[in-house]
This record gives structure tokens, sequence and C-alpha cells, in this order.
């Protein structure tokens, strides 16, 4: 859709958020030799998801879980939560998510038994955030019977505190997001949920005419997402308050971003054969829905596209946050830029991005620097939902292998997956993804989840000869997960910028620690934050290759190298 229309009740406070940069005229350097190994059994890694099929072809198994990573000991090294779901009649065995504390040594220790985590549920999504403000990261894990809130009560142990915080969310959860939409220092909670689905009630499909398929969901009604005011202590359903009610959603994914650059977190949620949303922060407790206005809840040819995952990056420097979308097969990715006047462009279909996605369906899709040459990359995580679509699309495949796009600079990519190693380019059934330096030696591993299948989980080999800076932010009027916050930063090649941010990908999470790629600058000369309390930190000279906590107010509270 060409829409030229300028969304003037919008406020773009270009100057304010530092989003009228003019765009980089300096390229990524040379290419650095990049490869992802598979570490999964070597790390202590044995994961099996399981979706419950058993013939019946019922509409949640088509969809996976996903992972994150976050600190569950608060030891500063990224841990690794695995969702699962579980079956649908007993069968004598149960089905659990995985806690896995990280080693430090490149291997992780299963410490699900006695976690408070080891509980059976159809679970999809996950999302982590310190919701309560006492320097421990929560988890909240969406399912298809009732979503849970795990409060973390050090030590690698977990509450649910679900019923006790005011929190009943059944309606089919899948991603999840914590962000402070009111800025008053409390994170609250936004939840994707996709469409009313019962077992009863599960629709009969078919390819051929004949057998039984997974329904699309078309055959479905939407349903209604959620957004949970943190109240302190407690959390309200404001949904219907803020502007967020819409019934006829059927919600995979969301990002949370200052689309407008007015220091208001903004929501993108992206839904399946339903118009994607774009809501506005009124800065009052309400949203205005904009995605029709911005050009991003259809395709370009004007109807809604399968959405999964989502993410949010200034993939070209001009200081805006631009999207990323995954879609369903024979749709490709979608890449919108923001052009800093209310309207997103899809630049997809013009690029490399669009035509190597075309036949793949993403569900995790992210922006992160594999390589740290400081211009954000692409990773996709591909699989179908149906394992006989080969019989009547013979170029679309069930199993199919992710999309790694490195950015080249001047807004193109290209695609590298072949270039970083078999183990990476094979073929699964992915879902969830999120990324993590799992190992501090300065780049970014990955982790992918796969539909009634193994987790993998690929160590970056190659990606540290170049230089980096890692920052984790600890907020005091702010929440003390940071969420919200800003960091912009200057160095010799240019400047780039990035937002703490829960939620994103599919069904996942990546680490709330912020890595900046370098390339060969020896220095970060500034580095500014914005911090969702209003206030501004500025730091100077700042040696590369640094892990460095700054607390809100402080400033640098711990420095470290890399454990090479």
């Amino acid at each position: 859709m060409k829409l030229t229309r300028f969304s003037s009740s919008a406020s773009w406070a270009l100057g304010a958020a530092g989003i009228a940069w003019a765009v980089a005229s300096v390229a990524p350097g040379p290419a650095v030799p990049v490869k992802f190994t598979d570490i999964t059994a070597a790390a202590g890694i044995k994961f099996t998801h399981n979706s419950g099929k058993a013939g019946k072809k019922w509409l949640p198994e088509t969809l996976g879980s996903g992972g994150a990573f976050f600190d569950a000991d608060q030891d500063g090294w990224p841990d690794i939560i695995l969702v699962n779901s579980k079956d649908w009649t007993p069968r004598g065995r149960k089905s659990l998510h995985a806690l896995y504390r990280n080693n430090k040594n490149g291997t992780f220790t299963n410490i699900t038994a006695g976690s408070g985590l080891d509980v059976e549920m159809y679970g999809l999504g996950v999302a982590a955030g310190d919701y309560d403000n006492d320097g421990k990261d929560d988890l909240y894990i969406t399912a298809l019977e009732g979503d849970r809130l795990f409060r973390n009560e050090g030590g690698g142990k977990f509450r649910d505190v679900t019923k006790a915080v005011g929190i009943s969310n059944a309606n089919f959860g899948t991603s999840a997001a914590w962000l402070d939409y009111d800025r008053d220092g409390k994170l609250d909670l936004f939840v994707a949920n996709y469409v009313q689905w019962t077992a009863k009630g599960d629709l009969w499909c078919s390819l051929d005419g004949a057998t039984k398929s997974y329904c699309t969901p078309e055959s479905y009604k939407g349903t209604q997402s959620k957004l949970y005011r943190n109240l302190g202590g407690k959390f309200e359903d404001v949904s219907e308050k803020a502007g967020l009610g819409d019934p006829t959603s059927k919600s995979l994914g969301v990002v949370v971003f200052d689309y407008n650059g007015d220091g208001w977190p903004d929501l993108f949620v992206a839904n399946d054969t339903q118009p994607n949303k774009l809501y506005r922060n009124n800065k009052n407790g309400t949203f205005t829905e904009e995605g029709m206005v911005a050009g991003v809840a259809f395709g370009e040819d004007g109807v809604a596209r399968g959405a999964m995952g989502v993410d949010f990056g200034d993939y070209d420097r001009s200081g805006r946050p631009h999207l990323i979308v995954g879609n369903f097969s024979n749709q490709m990715l979608g890449l919108y830029h923001n052009e800093g006047t209310g309207l997103f462009v899809d630049e997809a279909p013009t690029s490399a991005v669009g035509r190597a996605s075309l036949l793949t369906l993403a569900f995790a899709v992210f922006f992160w620097d594999y390589d740290l040459d400081g211009y954000l990359d692409i990773f996709a995580a591909n699989g179908h939902i149906e394992e006989e679509i080969g019989r009547v699309q013979p170029k679309v495949s069930y199993k199919e292998p992710p999309h790694l796009f490195r950015n080249l600079g001047k807004r193109k990519f290209e695609e590298t997956t072949a270039k970083v190693g078999a183990e990476l380019s094979r073929p699964i059934v992915a879902r969830g993804a999120a990324y993590a330096d799992i190992d501090r030696d300065g780049d970014l591993d990955l982790l992918i989840t796969s539909n009634h299948g193994p987790a993998y989980l690929y160590r970056n080999d190659g990606g540290n000869k170049n230089r980096f800076l890692c920052l984790k932010l600890v907020g005091t009027k702010s929440n003390k997960s940071a969420i919200g916050a800003t960091v912009r930063l200057e160095s010799a090649s240019g400047r780039q910028w990035n937002t703490v941010r829960s939620g994103s990908s599919y069904c996942s999470q990546s680490d709330l620690a912020l890595t900046f790629g370098l390339g060969s600058d020896p220095t970060v000369t500034k580095l500014d934050i914005e911090w969702p309390s209003g206030a501004k930190q500025t730091l100077t000279n700042i040696a590369a290759n640094q892990f460095i906590t700054v607390e809100e107010g402080t400033g640098i509270i711990a420095k470290a190298g890399p454990a090479r």
C-alpha cells in the first residue's frame, strides 16, 4: 500500500529523541569469517519440545514454544529457560519446562527440579523482567489453559504468584513483553492472545479434501490481547481502558518501541491473517491504533498477511527504529523502513531479504549484530506448520533452514546462511529464537527452539574478531530492569543506538544486556543513556571490548573484560 498521509496526531520529536541523524556514510568494514557451531550436546542442553500431537491435528500443535536468555541466579551470566507444552491426555510422562544455569565455562546445568518452574502446562511464550524491582528477573509464561507469573525468589527458585497479583489470562496467550507504558517506574505487561479455540470446537480442514490437516487461523474467531498495569504488588487489566481491546486480532508477536521518538513506548502487534496493529502511546494511559495510516497493517497487495514474530532496529543508522516481521510462506519477510513522518515503507520486495524469504515460513525474527561490525543484521527462524505441505506446494518444505542476512550498509543485505557453517543451515521446524553472549567472549550466540523437536544452541565463533561494548543497565527511579532505556553511542565509524526491551522475536526473549559492535573502533567517544524516568546520563571515552554495568544516577558500577 502506498500511503502518503502524514500522521498529524503523532508527536514527531525528531531532535529531542535524536532521530534526526543523517544516515551514516561509513559502510561496514570487510566481513570477518564467522561460524556458528552447534554446541547443544557439549553444553549439556537436552530438551525436546512436546506439542502433544497424536494424530488429531489440533491447531495449537502448530505453534511450538519459545525460550529466553535471562539471569536466573543474579551472577551476571545469561541462563536459559525453554518452554514446553504437553500431551492432550496423560500418557504416563511429564513434559516440563527446562531451566539451565550457565556454568561460565560454555556448559549449562539443568536446575529445573525443585525450581518452582517444574510444572506441566501447555506453554508457548516467555518474557523476563523484574516486575517487583527487587533486582531479580521474574518470568511470565503464556499457556493455552492460563498464563503464569513466576516470581524469582533468588538462587534459581521461583514461586507462582499469578492469582496473588491478580493476573488472569486464559485466552491462548502467545508472545508477551514487559514495558513501562505509563513511565511510573514499575513494569507493566502486554500479552498477545491468538484465537478462540477449544478441543471440542476444533475444526476439520484438509489440504486434499480427504484427510484432515491443520487449519489456518482464518477458520477461527480472534480474541482480545491483554495489557496489565502494575499497581505495585497487584496488576490491573486495563486492556479496554487503554484502547487495546480489539476482539478481532489473532496476535502472535509483539515489540515495544518508540516509533515516533516522543520518549514514550509504543506497541507493534503482529497478527496472523488479520491486520497488524501499531499502537501509539498517547502519554495518558491510552493508545491510538495507527497501523493502516502508517502502512504496516497489510502487505503490498492490501491483504492481511500471516504475521508471526517481530523486532525493531535501526539497520541503516538513520536514527529511526525500523521493523522486521516474520510472515507465512509465499509472503516474504516484512522489512518496514521508518520514514520519520509517521509512514513505514516495506523494503523487502526490492531487496535480497524479500527474494530469499518468499517460500519460507518465518516465526522468530530479530535484528542483531552477529559480526560486530556496527551494523544490524537480520535472523529469521523458519519452519512450516503442515508436515504434508510439499504434496500440494512442491517448492515449500516443512523443515526449513533459517535466514541470516548480513548488513552491507546503504540499506542492502546479503544472505550469509550458507557461509556460517553447515550446522546452522540445516533444515528444522524452527519456532522461537533468542541471542546472548553465553560465554562472554564478546560476540552473540544463538538459541533456536523447534516444534515437537529439540532446542539448539549455537556458539558464535569469529564475531569477536571485531570489537564490541556490552552494557547492562540498572534502573533506580526507572524500573530495575531498565526496560525502555535507550543508549546512543558515538565512535570513529559513526553513531548507533538501541533500546533495552523485553519480548520481540516469537514467544521468546533475548538477553536484556545491549551489545554494540564497534568494528575496528578502539573507543566509544560518547555514550548517552535516556532512562524511562526521563533522566539522562553521559559517559565518555570508554575503551572497547568491555562489559560494563551502568546504574541510573550513579554511572559505571562494574567493568570486566571478555572471558577468553
